[in-house]
C-alpha cells in the first residue's frame, strides 16, 4: 500500500519536474536565440530575454535540486564513507537528515519571503512578473526536496530490510 502511494507520488513528481525544466530551458533557448540573431542582424537586442533568462536560471537551479535528490546527484563530501565502509548507512542517514532540516528551513523562510513580496506587490522591472512567484520557488523546492529526500530514506530502509 505505501509502497503504491510512494510510486504515484513519484511518478507525479517525476513529470512536473522534467516538464518544467524542460518548457523553461526551451523558453530560455528560443529567447536567447531570438536575441542573438536580433542584436547580429538588425543590431537590436531584447531587454526582455535577459531578465527572461535569469528567472529561467533561478526557476531551474531550484527545480533541479529536487531532480537531483531523485538520482541521488546531489553533491556531497563522501570521503569519510570511503575510508571507513561501516559507517557508509549511518552517514547516508545524517547527510538525509541535514537535507531535511534545510528543506524545513529553506520553506519556513521562503514562505516569510514569499508573504512579504505578496504584500508589497513587487513585479520584475521589465517583464513584470510579481516576485511572489520568483519567491515562491523557495517553499515549494523545500517542499519538493523533503519529498524527495523521505523517498530516497525509505528506499535505503527498504533496501536494507530487503537484503538483511
Amino acid at each position: 500500500m505505501l509502497r503504491a502511494v510512494f510510486r504515484g507520488i513519484d511518478a507525479v513528481l517525476i513529470f512536473f519536474e522534467e516538464w518544467v525544466l524542460f518548457i523553461a530551458v526551451m523558453a530560455g533557448l528560443i529567447s536567447l536565440f531570438v536575441n542573438v540573431v536580433l542584436r547580429y542582424t538588425i543590431h537590436y537586442s531584447l531587454a526582455w530575454s535577459e531578465e527572461l533568462i535569469r528567472e529561467i536560471i533561478i526557476l531551474t537551479t531550484f527545480i533541479g535540486c529536487s531532480a537531483a535528490i531523485r538520482t541521488r546527484s546531489m553533491i556531497r563530501i563522501d570521503a569519510l564513507p570511503q575510508m571507513i565502509p561501516r559507517m557508509k548507512k549511518f552517514l547516508d542517514f545524517f547527510s538525509n537528515i541535514c537535507v531535511l532540516v534545510y528543506c524545513t528551513i529553506i520553506t519556513s523562510l521562503g514562505w516569510k519571503m514569499a508573504a512579504m513580496q505578496m504584500m508589497t506587490h513587487q513585479k520584475t522591472i521589465i517583464l513584470r512578473i510579481p516576485l511572489v512567484l520568483l519567491y515562491g520557488i523557495l517553499p515549494l523546492m523545500g517542499v519538493l526536496m523533503a519529498i524527495r529526500t523521505l523517498q530516497v530514506m525509505w528506499s535505503d530502509f527498504t533496501a536494507g530490510r530487503e537484503l538483511g
